[in-house]
């Protein structure tokens, strides 16, 4: 299926986190939610922030009106090549 992300690849995640997020629609913050007593980010024991990030496909019943792209993939060929070559890249 498009757009599925194995949530259990943190390179998938990240991937889906980086390209579809727009902050100010896909990221809410929860203050003063329970925290655990060894979390000590938080100025209060046992309380402090939590932060929601939807890293989904949007859907025009979301209100996102433009066509979501198709996942590129790069043709085996082609990554038999760079592979075979990436040694003298010099990167």
């Amino acid at each position: 299926m498009q757009g599925s992300v194995d949530v259990h690849d943190m390179g998938q995640v990240l991937w889906a986190v980086t390209t579809r997020i727009d902050p100010a629609r896909d990221v809410v913050l929860i203050p003063n939610a329970p925290t655990d007593t060894l979390d000590h980010a938080s100025s209060i024991p046992n309380l402090g922030s939590k932060m929601g990030i939807d890293a989904t496909i949007k859907r025009e019943d979301e209100g996102f009106m433009r066509e979501w792209p198709r996942v590129l993939s790069m043709r085996e060929d082609i990554k038999k090549m760079v592979d075979e070559k990436w040694g003298s890249y010099g990167l």
